[in-house]
């Protein structure tokens, strides 16, 4: 919990800095927060692969666990249409934000072309909560519902900026899981966001 907090006070110190201009991002014609999750990749593919106990666990690891990307994404759409249920929005909208799955930066361009700046802007706020949901409520989540829930709670973003908690709070043997439920439920973001924007 406490390694999530800190994720967290980053993130908001760096929109304080951002806002208020503090810090300029160095112009040097590449995407620095690429490198920086690169970095991070590393680090924990370096700790997986480092550990092997964790590699033992992904041969013994049970096949049905390939569905969960699958699962992640019936649920997502099924919660987003129970949603459309209770808010000033078409079925069609709720799904297309839903359909970010964590991928704000994808999500809500796409969303934002296709329906418009108030839509986009609906859709980058949901999932990036969703995010942050994820990495303050990760040891609950496990705690609650067992060791998936945060690896399917982070939807695409658990192959990336949350794995590291989920790593912690799972366990080491499902940061393959992980690292696979990201990869699928990020591939389907930019099919199923156009479909639904475009119903």
């Amino acid at each position: 919990m406490k390694g999530s907090i800190v994720i967290i006070l980053f993130f908001i110190a760096g929109v304080i800095c951002g806002i208020n201009g503090w810090i300029q991002p160095p112009d040097t014609g590449y995407d620095i927060s690429f490198y920086a999750l690169a970095a991070l990749m590393f680090f924990v593919g370096m700790n997986v692969g480092h550990d092997v106990d964790t590699l033992k666990g992904v041969r013994s690891a049970d096949p049905r666990l390939l569905l969960l990307p699958l699962m992640t994404i019936g649920g997502t759409l099924a919660g987003c249409a129970l949603i459309s249920l209770f808010v000033p929005r078409t079925a069609a909208e709720c799904l297309a934000v839903g359909s970010g799955f964590g991928y704000y930066s994808l999500s809500s361009i796409f969303v934002s072309k296709y329906c418009g700046a108030e839509l986009g802007t609906i859709a980058l706020l949901s999932n990036i909560f969703r995010e942050i949901i994820t990495l303050l409520g990760a040891p609950v989540l496990a705690a609650v519902f067992g060791r998936l829930a945060p690896i399917s709670a982070g939807g695409a973003t658990s192959m990336d900026t949350t794995l590291p908690i989920i790593s912690q709070v799972s366990g080491r043997d499902m940061v393959i899981v992980s690292v696979f439920h990201g990869f699928v439920v990020d591939f389907s973001v930019p099919f199923l966001v156009t479909l639904f924007c475009t119903l």
